[in-house]
């Protein structure tokens, strides 16, 4: 890594539980999940460069009170990177933060950007590390981490780290919508009226052809699903069933509350009508954080 080096840019994106089943309790008090999640086009961006000492700064619509130290999962993430491979193969780096996600909404923003920075600096200091050793890095930051470290779509079992990948999975047109409230992860499980819910229903199963799932299957599919964290998020911020009702004022196929809340999304049976959507929404919020986007697909790259 040469002085000058071109500077590498690497999308942190949002996470959308599109279904998530609370199925048990550790006795860690870790809940136990089952989740179907994608990963979308819209997310924060890391900046990565050589540089004569470590520098990490944020900038972007909610930077605002994000820590700039060891207190921010960037940072942790760069740090234990460091402590696996050696300080000897990991020399400084400059890491801008764009921050266009709001903080602790749901969509695993936070956990996204170490992921990026965890993918982004093994690329960058050129590691011999596979994929195992990353997840458990990971893991150590936190239980999205192996998930948001894929940016697939994957159903997640377990406290979030079994991770399995879907490869025929559609890219999903969506609006996120977040309307401006902070909701608590913890308060949300601790109003959680039942910890032992069924699992996922199997996905429907895939089509001769085409050979890869239908918007109108995952959709009805959807609807024998749960987020079992939106009952509680809404009785604690009702503003959350605002933000679903107009996602479906603006015809959104299928609405839910991604994560422990508040954010939630709107499916949309393509690209072009998930804008015009949006658009609506924002006309009658202006406040609020709306967004169109579109989710990885199965097959996709890395971003």
């Amino acid at each position: 890594m040469e002085p000058g080096t071109e500077v590498r840019t690497w999308l942190a994106p949002a996470k959308i539980n599109l279904a998530l089943h609370v199925t048990g309790r550790r006795d860690d008090g870790y809940h136990l999940i089952d989740s179907l999640a994608v990963f979308t086009r819209f997310g924060d961006r890391l900046e990565i460069e050589p540089a004569e000492h470590d520098e990490f700064s944020v900038s972007g619509r909610y930077a605002a009170g994000l820590p700039l130290g060891d207190g921010n999962l960037v940072v942790k993430a760069r740090d234990a990177l460091r402590r696996e491979a050696g300080a000897q193969r990991t020399p400084p780096v400059a890491i801008r933060l764009e921050k266009n996600l709001p903080v602790a909404s749901g969509v695993g923003g936070g956990s996204s950007d170490a992921a990026a920075a965890l993918n982004g600096l093994a690329r960058i200091w050129k590691l011999d590390i596979d994929d195992t050793s990353l997840a458990r890095i990971g893991l150590s930051l936190g239980a999205d981490l192996p998930m948001c470290l894929k940016s697939k779509p994957l159903v997640a079992r377990g406290i979030g780290d079994e991770v399995s990948p879907l490869s025929a999975f559609p890219a999903l047109g969506l609006v996120l919508v977040n309307p401006g409230v902070a909701v608590s992860t913890p308060d949300v499980f601790k109003a959680l009226s039942s910890r032992d819910n069924a699992a996922l229903p199997p996905l429907p199963p895939l089509p001769l052809l085409p050979k890869r799932l239908e918007f109108h299957a995952i959709r009805n599919w959807l609807e024998t699903t749960r987020n079992d964290l939106e009952p509680p998020a809404r009785s604690i911020q009702p503003a959350i069933g605002e933000a679903l009702n107009a996602l479906k004022r603006a015809d959104a196929a299928f609405a839910r509350m991604s994560g422990s809340g508040a954010t939630c999304f709107g499916l949309f049976e393509t690209g072009n009508v998930a804008k015009r959507g949006a658009i609506a929404i924002r006309a009658r919020h202006p406040d609020w954080f709306v967004a169109a986007t579109r989710s990885m697909e199965g097959s996709d790259g890395e971003a």
